[in-house]
C-alpha cells in the first residue's frame, strides 16, 4: 500500500507587517470572559519566542485566559446553514513584532476536532481539540467547562468557571489597562519558515464588569507557564461580530 502524505499548507500571502490580507471569514463571539493575571516578566520571557518582544504594563507582564463561544463561523457570503458554532478557550500574552503590538497564544482549545485540526494547519497556532460544555445556570451565569483531549504533559489542561456581567456595557478608554489588554487585532505565530500573522476586525469590545467563580484552572501548568497569584482582572463580552483575515507569512525573522 502506498503511503499517503498530506501536503503542507502554503501561505498565499507574504510581505511586511503593513500588508492587508483579505478578510474571508466571519464569526460572532458570544458569552465571553476576559480573565487577566499579572505575572513576573522575567519568569514569562523564556516561554515567548525570541523573535517577539514581550510587552509589559507598569513593570508586569500579563497572561489571559479567554473562554467563549464562536457562532456563525464560516466564509463571508455563505448561507447561514453552512455556518458552525463551537466553544473556544485561549491562553495568551502581549507582544510586539517590529514595533507592532499583537498577541502570542500559548494554547487554543477548540470544541470541534476537525476545526481544531484545520485552524492549526492553516495558521501555525498551537491549537488542540477539547471536550467543552457551555450552558447557563439558574442565576443567569454562563457555565463553561473545557478539558483538552490530548496533551503532552502530565497535567491535564482543564478550565471550569461560571461567570456573569454585573454592569452596563462600557468600552475601555484609551490608555487604560483594560484597553491595553483587549484592543489588539493581530496574532503572531513563529514557525520554521518565519512569522505567521493574521488580523481580526470588529467594533470596540462591548466590555462589561463581571464576576467569576473559577472552580478549576490548570491551563497555566498544562502550558508550562509560571502560576499567577491573586485574583484576575475580569470583563464580560456578550456579543460581537468580527471578520478574520487569511494568515500570511512575514518576510524575514
Amino acid at each position: 500500500m502506498t503511503e499517503q502524505r498530506t501536503a503542507p499548507f502554503r501561505w498565499p500571502f507574504t510581505g511586511g507587517s503593513s500588508l492587508n490580507a483579505p478578510h474571508v471569514t466571519t464569526m460572532t463571539l458570544r458569552n465571553g470572559l476576559f480573565a487577566h493575571w499579572p505575572v513576573d516578566p522575567d519568569e514569562l520571557r523564556p516561554h515567548v519566542p525570541s523573535q517577539l518582544a514581550l510587552e509589559t504594563r507598569d513593570g508586569r507582564a500579563w497572561v489571559s485566559v479567554l473562554p467563549f463561544v464562536l457562532t456563525n463561523v464560516g466564509l463571508r457570503g455563505t448561507p447561514s446553514i453552512a455556518r458552525l458554532a463551537f466553544g473556544d478557550l485561549t491562553v495568551r500574552t502581549y507582544v510586539r513584532y517590529r514595533g507592532t503590538p499583537g498577541l502570542f497564544f500559548f494554547s487554543i482549545d477548540i470544541g470541534r476536532s476537525l476545526i481544531a485540526t484545520t485552524v492549526g494547519r492553516t495558521t501555525g497556532l498551537p491549537v488542540s481539540s477539547a471536550t467543552m460544555r457551555v450552558g447557563a445556570t439558574d442565576e443567569n451565569r454562563v457555565a463553561f467547562r473545557s478539558r483538552r483531549r490530548k496533551t503532552g504533559r502530565d497535567i491535564p489542561a482543564c478550565f471550569a468557571a461560571t461567570y456573569r456581567p454585573t454592569g452596563a456595557v462600557s468600552p475601555a478608554p484609551p490608555d487604560t489597562l483594560e484597553y491595553w489588554l483587549t484592543a489588539r487585532r493581530r496574532f503572531y505565530a513563529p514557525t520554521a519558515r518565519g512569522i505567521v500573522t493574521g488580523d481580526i476586525a470588529h467594533d470596540p469590545w462591548p466590555l462589561q464588569p463581571a464576576t467569576v467563580t473559577i472552580s478549576e484552572n490548570t491551563m497555566f501548568e498544562a502550558d508550562g507557564l509560571p502560576s499567577p497569584t491573586g485574583e484576575p482582572v475580569v470583563h464580560y463580552v456578550d456579543d460581537v461580530s468580527m471578520t478574520g483575515s487569511i494568515p500570511w507569512l512575514l518576510r524575514g525573522r
